[in-house]
């Protein structure tokens, strides 16, 4: 018969990883109680960061559908259950664990595809979604702004050309 505890505990999981967009798995061993609490502080909202047992997470993620998660099981694991944009993640847990050298990221998953560490770790190089249309609006901008003034260029053109002649038409009068 299964362990009560373990089975809640599963259900848990399970629930966490069908409202979760992504994962990221890590090793806390060495880290102290008041440096999770930290890590959970920058991780912000959206992010859940939980202890889990091995097994529980298989099990979970079998059930879930998600693959290739298994060979980064080993040892102490917490996941990073992320709601929304990866990347803010993906950078706190970087900082975090250049920092604290006892976090360890062992990989994730995001978008139907397990992720190796390395993987997770260009992730948190790339802008997030709020900079990316930020630069994007910019790069907008400045394109409407340089068509304006080639639209308007021939009409300026045009009327420098007009007060040319009538300045001359003036000075032969």
């Amino acid at each position: 018969m299964a362990n009560p505890k373990n089975t809640a505990d599963l259900a848990t999981i399970e629930k966490k990883i069908a409202e979760a967009d992504s994962l990221v798995l890590t090793e806390y061993r060495g880290l102290t109680v008041a440096q999770l609490q930290e890590l959970r502080h920058n991780l912000g909202f959206d992010v859940e960061y939980s202890v889990a047992k091995n097994t529980l997470i298989k099990i979970a993620a079998a059930n879930a559908g998600i693959e290739g998660l298994d060979d980064k099981l080993t040892g102490p694991t917490a996941v990073a259950f992320i709601k929304g944009e990866a990347v803010d993640a993906a950078k706190v847990l970087k900082k975090f664990s250049s920092d604290n050298k006892a976090l360890v990221v062992k990989g994730g998953y995001m978008d139907g595809n397990a992720l190796t560490a390395d993987q997770v770790d260009a992730i948190a190089e790339l802008d997030n979604r709020e900079t990316t249309l930020a630069k994007l609006a910019g790069a907008m901008k400045g394109s409407m702004a340089k068509a304006a003034a080639v639209f308007n260029a021939p009409a300026t053109k045009t009327v420098r050309t007009i007060v040319a002649l009538q300045d001359k038409k003036e000075a032969e009068a």
